[in-house]
């Protein structure tokens, strides 16, 4: 890959929020982007702003009826009893808020863009904003209106490569990727997410869909079990399928300091995992996803951003980025009283354990299906 990884945002993200204690209410891409200049990791040329999707772009795969709903809703700050049922709009965690088009349209945008420029070379790209891997066709789902790594996906594939490789390590289950995907075996979808979490879906049993693989992980995951995950059947399984781009999904949600769910992982275990699949392809995207620890989501994707880049981690934090991060607040109980190495450090305590009998079960799956 010639040219250095490339960090696309904007400042949307700064000045936009869902309202109210609505989870995605926290600073999270505008965070992670302070946190990199703060600590000097971007060199010149290494930064580019994402742009919004246009609305033609957005029905490669969502239906215009529902683009348009998102787009009025925006204009008028409301939506009918009709379209919020019909579009799952104003409700179900999808408020209706000043900038719920251009948002989500920005973030499918950026992932919009490392297409592009992936079809033009081999390079890395991250962009945190994109991840929104629950958005429907026709409908917003579990706060996402519009599905990026589906588009950017897609935008791959007419561009004319011939095998996609999708991995998910978001606490939740990618659904509206493995829906969007299942079946169509120029992309491999691999999902590691919670066991029993919403959405309730994204079985390890899932039969006659040979492009998907799921790993739905008990509550209580610990390093370990990630690195188990990973190095005995992740990797594997992408390197074997060879693909000409590697689309990564890496939500923050399923470290142990996030509120909405219930694994142990420590930021640790997802360098590693991104450091493990980085170089088994030519062409790669990182996306950013869950997350609603303000501190634990601007540390870990901050972290990523360093893995991609081979830099080093200080054990101590520069006064410039110590300061950044004792200045954010969060409304939740955690917040009041932020322990110290959420201001000091980048890094988090290693969370090693037992590899469960589950998890090995879910390796071993994955080994019996390499064979067959």
């Amino acid at each position: 890959m010639s040219s250095p990884p490339l960090l696309l945002g904007n400042e949307i993200y700064r000045h936009s929020t869902l309202g109210g204690k609505h989870p995605l209410s926290i600073p999270r891409v505008s965070t992670m982007l302070d946190l990199v200049g703060a600590l000097g990791w971007l060199a010149p040329g290494q930064y580019a702003e994402s742009r919004p999707a246009r609305p033609e772009e957005l029905t490669r795969f969502h239906v215009p009826d529902y683009v348009a709903a998102v787009q009025a809703a925006e204009r008028s700050l409301t939506v009918s009893p009709e379209d919020s049922l019909r579009y799952n709009l104003g409700r179900g965690g999808n408020p209706v808020y000043a900038s719920m088009f251009r948002r989500p349209a920005t973030g499918v945008g950026g992932s919009l863009m490392a297409a592009a420029l992936l079809l033009a070379e081999g390079r890395i790209i991250h962009s945190p904003g994109g991840g929104t891997h629950h958005g429907r066709p026709d409908r917003a789902s579990g706060f996402c209106y519009f599905n990026d790594p589906v588009l950017a996906i897609l935008h791959l594939l007419d561009g004319g490569l011939s095998r996609v490789a999708y991995v998910d390590l978001d606490v939740h289950h990618g659904d509206g990727v493995a829906d969007a995907f299942a079946g169509d075996d120029r992309v491999l979808v691999v999902s590691v997410h919670e066991a029993g979490r919403w959405p309730h879906t994204g079985l390890a049993d899932e039969e006659g869909i040979g492009n998907l693989f799921n790993y739905p992980v008990p509550p209580g995951m610990n390093d370990s079990e990630m690195d188990a995950l990973v190095e005995g059947a992740i990797g594997p399984l992408v390197e074997s399928f060879r693909p000409d781009a590697l689309v990564l999904q890496c939500g923050a949600d399923a470290l142990a300091d996030d509120p909405l769910a219930k694994q142990e992982l420590s930021n640790l275990a997802l360098w590693r995992a991104v450091r493990a699949l980085k170089g088994l392809s030519p062409r790669l995207l990182v996306l950013g996803g869950g997350g609603y620890n303000p501190w634990s989501v601007a540390r870990c994707w901050t972290g990523i951003w360093a893995v991609l880049n081979g830099i080093g981690i200080p054990d101590r934090l520069p006064a410039p980025a110590e300061a950044l991060l004792r200045g954010l607040n969060w409304s939740r109980a955690a917040g009041r009283n932020p322990p110290e190495h959420w201001f000091t450090s980048l890094a988090d305590t290693g969370r090693d354990g037992p590899v469960r009998d589950a998890v090995r079960a879910l390796v071993g799956r994955t080994r019996e299906r390499m064979r067959t």
